[in-house]
């Protein structure tokens, strides 16, 4: 626990500082706008436990971006995504995926150091979605497959098969690290790889609910544009 204060003792006396660094060198601040594309992993983080493979998915959006100091800055990007989760069934030849498209709003301190022509970088703040649409794929009737001999439903959650999406609203915490090349003083060109963590839930998650959690999280790899403004 005293550590913890600690902690949080030196990140508050550090932004405290901030004001101060600004008085002693003027930085005139830079606004860059432009686009991502790029791959997902993800998964859904279910109690009671879903054997599960991570569910590779796409995702394209637009980043603004404004620098105010040496070294620090804030990123606001708007972006869709696809997200969900792939069943895992050992020894059988079945399988299951249910994606989700979410649209995304993360807003993050962008923290970046290295030269004039290259940047390495750490991004990390909260993210607001709305999932837009749900698609399930399988290989069997999974509206049924209580009929199906031999089909592997012992020790195993399967009601996730038919239940619907239950809060279409998402929030949770990105963070990423990526690296930017410079080609002049316009154009640059960035690749990231983020994480995000849910801290909602897909499914209802009260007592009487099958799933007391299901928070969903993602693997995201991006290669993006920018171009600036000022």
């Amino acid at each position: 626990m005293r550590r913890l204060t600690q902690c949080v003792f030196l990140v508050l006396l550090m932004l405290g500082s901030l004001p101060g660094m600004r008085a002693q060198t003027h930085y005139e601040g830079q606004i860059y706008v432009g686009g991502k594309a790029g791959v997902t992993l993800s998964r859904v983080n279910f109690n009671p436990t879903v054997p599960q493979t991570m569910l590779p998915g796409m995702m394209v959006g637009g980043t603004f971006r404004y620098v105010e100091e040496r070294h620090f800055g804030i990123i606001a990007e708007l972006n869709v995504e696809q997200r969900g989760w792939k069943e895992k069934f050992d020894g059988y030849d079945y399988s299951y995926q249910r994606k989700l498209t979410y649209i995304q709003l993360p807003v993050m301190t962008h923290i970046y150091f290295g030269s004039h022509r290259f940047h390495g970088y750490f991004n990390a703040g909260p993210e607001l979605g709305f999932m837009l649409a749900s698609g399930t794929k399988s290989n069997f009737d999974y509206a049924h497959f209580e009929s199906i001999e031999g089909f592997p439903s012992v020790n195993r959650s399967t009601d996730q098969f038919n239940m619907k999406i239950d809060k279409r609203f998402d929030y949770g915490i990105s963070a990423g690290l990526g690296m930017e090349w410079f080609k002049d003083n316009h154009h640059s060109f960035t690749l990231e790889g983020r994480f995000y963590y849910g801290l909602n839930d897909v499914f209802n998650n009260h007592k009487t609910d099958v799933f007391s959690g299901s928070n969903s999280m993602s693997i995201m790899v991006t290669l993006g544009y920018n171009y600036r403004l000022k």
